[in-house]
């Protein structure tokens, strides 16, 4: 189980890094399906001018572009300029180090290099009393980190974000203005400037700036309450991040943005009071806070963010606002004590692992507004008994209810056309399930380990078993293959060892019977194999030890390595010269 839940960490990570990649005009996005918005990722071979675009599509869906990434375009020496679009809300210093705008010395004046409006970056040469210019659209995140120069800055009065790193290990820095504009500050701002490191600063163990709280230390106390005198109107990313001191926080009246990794690992955390003027939780805002029993969510709170309460092992109960049209990803993954939730009408989407390792949640009420299930969405939840899927859900994707170990019962809907790589893997509990007409695929381990499958009932559309789909299905005794199936995986049917019938089509599409297709299906008895077969795969029906006659197709030209070894009730046919045997394909029969 430990090995189980470690995986599950792991590929949670991966995909709050590296979900939703998408390419439009030879340019690489990051989506954010329930936002709608799309960021610009890593594109190293970028040439010439470039404009970004405002929106990008992908399929029928539309995106605005919002963001930058980090080493975006980093790199990228003959990129000589760049418009950005209209709604961009951040970007990165060091997307475009090393490209041919940052390395074109006419384009830095006193100490800056400006892009479109938005400040980049500042180098020694910079005034130590900066100003901002008026009229400034953004500034990069780490546009002053490290200068050692600058002694104050004025910031733009229509700023409405101060990004990550904006001013790290400026140890000269002693003063900036925050303006009223700004509604969001990220994490590390003043980490090791001037500012940071001196101790007057620092009151009960909070750093305060302009009404911002920016971060506390180890000295604030562990029932945390904000200044009254001075209303805290922002709070920074990660302003409590790693406090393992702090246990209970009232947040403040006014609030509106739960900021990233505001209270991530903060190990002795177990309750938080969220006014209902916050609007937004974001990103990883409680991940990892493992004694976390309560932080009940506002009534109109409009948008939770992937990892919100990632690996919280102690939250019990969540309830969620209507206005949310989706669960984002990784949202509640491993909370274990997690039983009770209730998903807003109005869900569209549920995003890859958003309930991974919650096994302790009971069966689940899927809304009728329901069109995407991800990657390992319920992966592991092991309470599961009956899952209703909704009539607009098309696509399962893989592993969505893999190790869901009490799962019984499934109801898919009629317009659904693939059942993903892993999608009740290990649902060792499975007994029945109604395959839709409308599938055509069935993925690779897709069944493998549904010990108690006994029965299944293919559509007479399904084109590809891919393989291992049925493996290890130990129940299983009959299968009538369809006749538009042309693809059957490699080890499809192997360990089935109570298969003991296969029906096939006479008007079968089937080429091949991959390797290890009906591997030590020891109760198998006869098989008759479509005329349109050619290829018999290696160890195809090694150790079916009670087959007693095959029909070999016509056009048969080849017949694997201990394709029928151990065949033991099988007679050792004769075939013409032309067909290939290979080595030991009959070892053992009669």
């Amino acid at each position: 189980m430990k090995r189980i839940t470690i995986t599950l960490a792991c590929l949670m990570l991966c995909f709050l890094s590296y979900a939703g990649q998408a390419m439009y005009n030879d340019l690489a996005y990051t989506i954010d399906e329930i936002a709608q918005t799309a960021e610009v990722s890593e594109n190293r071979k970028v040439e010439g001018a470039l404009r970004l675009p405002d929106e990008i599509s992908v399929g029928q869906e539309t995106y605005r572009v919002i963001g930058i990434a980090e080493n975006a375009f980093k790199g990228c020496k003959n990129l000589t300029e760049i418009v950005f679009p209209k709604g961009l809300e951040y970007l990165s210093r060091n997307a475009f180090e090393g490209t041919g705008i940052w390395l074109n010395k006419e384009n830095w004046r006193d100490g800056t290099l400006f892009i479109d409006s938005c400040l980049i970056a500042t180098d020694k040469t910079v005034k130590p009393k900066f100003v901002v210019p008026t009229g400034t659209r953004l500034i990069a995140a780490g546009a002053f980190q490290g200068n050692k120069v600058l002694t104050r800055v004025e910031l733009p009065a229509t700023l409405k974000r101060i990004d990550n790193d904006l001013f790290r290990d400026c140890k000269n820095l002693t003063k900036v203005v925050i303006p009223a504009s700004v509604e969001w500050i990220g994490q590390d701002v003043f980490v090791g400037s001037g500012i940071w490191l001196n101790d007057k600063k620092w009151k009960k163990g909070s750093l305060y700036i302009d009404g911002c709280l920016i971060a506390v230390n180890k000295d604030a106390p562990a029932k945390f309450v904000f200044k009254d005198k001075i209303p805290t109107r922002l709070i920074a990313a990660g302003a409590f991040r790693g406090a393992k001191q702090v246990k209970t926080v009232t947040l403040p009246a006014g609030i509106a943005i739960i900021p990233v990794a505001c209270f991530y690992q903060c190990a002795a955390l177990t309750d938080v009071t969220i006014p209902e003027s916050v609007k937004s939780v974001e990103r990883m805002a409680f991940a990892e806070c493992g004694l976390l029993k309560a932080a009940t969510l506002p009534k109109d709170l409009e948008r939770l963010e992937a990892g919100a309460f990632y690996q919280c092992r102690n939250l019990k109960q969540q309830s969620l606002s209507d206005n949310l049209t989706g669960i984002p990803t990784a949202c509640f993954t491993l909370c274990s004590s997690l039983n009770t939730i209730t998903l807003p009408a109005k869900t569209q989407i549920i995003s890859d692992g958003a309930f991974a390792g919650c096994t302790n949640m009971e069966d689940i009420m899927l809304p009728a507004t329901l069109k995407t299930i991800g990657e390992q969405a319920f992966k592991g939840c092991a309470r599961f008994r009956k899952v209703n899927i909704p009539a607009h859900v098309t696509e399962i994707k893989k592993g969505a209810f893999s190790e869901c170990s009490h799962l019984t019962d499934v109801s898919l809907p009629e317009g659904l056309y693939t059942i993903d790589d892993e999608t009740f893997m290990n649902c060792i509990s499975l007994e029945r399930i109604s395959l839709p007409k409308t599938l055509y695929r069935i993925g690779q381990n897709a069944f493998q380990n549904c010990q108690q499958l006994f029965a299944i009932l293919l559509p007479e559309q399904l084109k590809q078993i891919e393989d291992e789909a049925f493996m290890e299905c130990k129940k299983l005794y009959e299968i009538q293959l369809p006749a538009s199936l042309f693809v059957l995986g490699a080890g499809a049917f192997s360990t089935c060892i109570n298969l003991t019938k296969v029906i096939t089509a006479r008007d079968s599409k089937l080429t091949s019977i991959e390797a290890g297709t009906f591997y030590n299906c020891r109760q198998l008895q006869d098989f008759d194999i479509p005329d349109s077969v050619k290829t018999i795969g290696e160890e195809a029906f090694f150790g079916c030890k009670n087959l007693k006659q095959v029909t070999y197709p016509i056009r048969l030209q080849k017949i694997g390595a201990n394709a029928f070894r151990d065949c033991i009730s099988l007679v050792t046919p004769m075939f013409a010269k032309d067909v290939e045997i290979g080595k030991n394909a009959f070892k053992g029969c009669k």
